[in-house]
């Protein structure tokens, strides 16, 4: 039988991703949820699941967490600046534990993107290249969710801010993107796949979807990337996350978050709307 573990696996990412696997047939006991914090693992345990403890910086812990695996998918890290060591810990240990394939969930188009937040992918895809391990890279795209995470103070405002201009973005949901990580993985062929989603929308297409399914007026209104970075930490989000995001959305008006690939849909079949999206978070 094949062994697949998840890091990052009471994360929304990774836990979703589990519950793929199990939906498509992979047993409980065959599945090891690879978590900091083990109180957290309650409800995977509860289903069955193999729960192992380290923390992506002790290399010792995440070796013998690896014991007997096959098949890994090593979720990103969400420590912004820290990635590029955590992730070099896992794929050592990975490569120490001979671990047969290790799946990475990566950004789209991480080896000529301009945007801040793919530097670490694009070091840690090179670190996987020369570890000598077999692996799947999931370039994955924009979150939906990104859109929702503060949907009520949108409404209230009437008002979607950003730094994207008139350019479009292709976001999936992201159980889209852990149904994708658990097909791939499950599939085991060694490629990259670029997964974005099939909707190709601007920043006013999206405050017209928010205003559609609300049922409340909302505008987009378009900002200097310096003036919404400084907006964003105004609202609470810390530096440097607010920085990145002002680059990402700069990233979004030269088209770098915009794609055609068909990858995602190929794994997942019918793709989520971002309007069910929005209905979901209301």
């Amino acid at each position: 039988m094949t062994t697949y573990a998840v890091t990052g696996a009471t994360g929304q990412l990774g836990s979703q991703a589990i519950g793929a696997l199990l939906d498509r047939g992979v047993a409980a006991g065959d599945v090891v949820a690879i978590v900091r914090d083990a109180g957290k693992a309650a409800t995977l345990r509860e289903r069955g699941v193999d729960v192992r403890v380290a923390d992506y910086a002790d290399g010792a812990a995440v070796r013998a967490a690896l014991e007997g695996v096959d098949r890994l998918l090593l979720v990103s890290g969400s420590e912004v600046g820290s990635r590029v060591p955590q992730h070099s810990t896992v794929i050592d240990a990975a490569r120490d534990a001979h671990v047969g394939l290790v799946a990475y969930t990566s950004i789209l188009r991480a080896d000529t993107s301009g945007l801040a937040l793919a530097r670490e992918h694009a070091e840690t895809e090179k670190k996987l290249a020369g570890s000598g391990l077999d692996h799947i890279l999931l370039r994955n795209g924009w979150y939906s969710e990104n859109y929702v995470a503060a949907l009520q103070p949108t409404l209230d405002a009437g008002v979607l801010y950003g730094a994207a201009g008139d350019g479009r973005v292709a976001p999936a949901a992201r159980a889209d993107y852990a149904i994708a990580a658990a097909a791939a993985l499950l599939d085991g062929t060694p490629r990259v796949y670029e997964l974005a989603g099939a909707e190709r929308l601007t920043y006013a297409d999206i405050a017209g979807i928010l205003a559609e399914v609300s049922g409340k007026p909302v505008r987009y209104q378009d900002l200097p990337q310096s003036d919404y970075a400084a907006a964003l930490a105004a609202n609470g989000v810390p530096a440097p996350m607010n920085e990145v995001l002002a680059d990402s959305d700069a990233g979004i008006a030269r088209g770098e978050l915009d794609g055609d690939a068909t990858d995602l849909a190929g794994l997942v079949g019918d793709l989520t709307e971002f309007r069910d999206v929005v209905r979901t978070a209301l």
